[in-house]
């Protein structure tokens, strides 16, 4: 019996709970299931996104810079959707990439990348 890989859970950082929370929910499309001052849960259908505050001092440092890849099938409606809410601009969308996909990808508050990409 093979492992049937369900669905990725990043734990992304964040400066700013509340704000980083409206910027998903606004820009991509995530609902808020759990938040306190520390710590938010966001969904949206199966893929699921946590958001953990960081002071970024040396001892509890942001960090940044981490990259989460959601693989869909269909990237077109996704991505018109991500231009109507001003996520990306036109010419994000790369068709036919040499590594044989369609992808677009985008920067969170947090520097964060984030990439939606449908393998051809």
């Amino acid at each position: 019996m093979k492992t049937k890989l369900l669905e990725i859970s990043p734990v992304l950082p964040s400066q700013d709970i509340d704000r980083d929370v409206s910027w998903y929910e606004k820009y991509v499309g995530f609902k808020l299931l759990h938040k306190d001052k520390m710590y938010a849960v966001m969904r949206r259908e199966n893929l699921c996104l946590h958001l953990q505050w960081h002071a970024d001092t040396e001892d509890d440092p942001l960090l940044g810079g981490a990259v989460i890849k959601i693989f869909v099938e269909g990237i077109h409606p996704i991505f018109q959707e991500f231009l109507e809410r001003g996520t990306v601009k036109p010419e994000k969308l790369r068709l036919n990439t040499p590594w044989n996909t369609h992808e677009f990808g985008f920067y969170d508050l947090n520097k964060n990348a984030i990439f939606i990409v449908e393998d051809v």
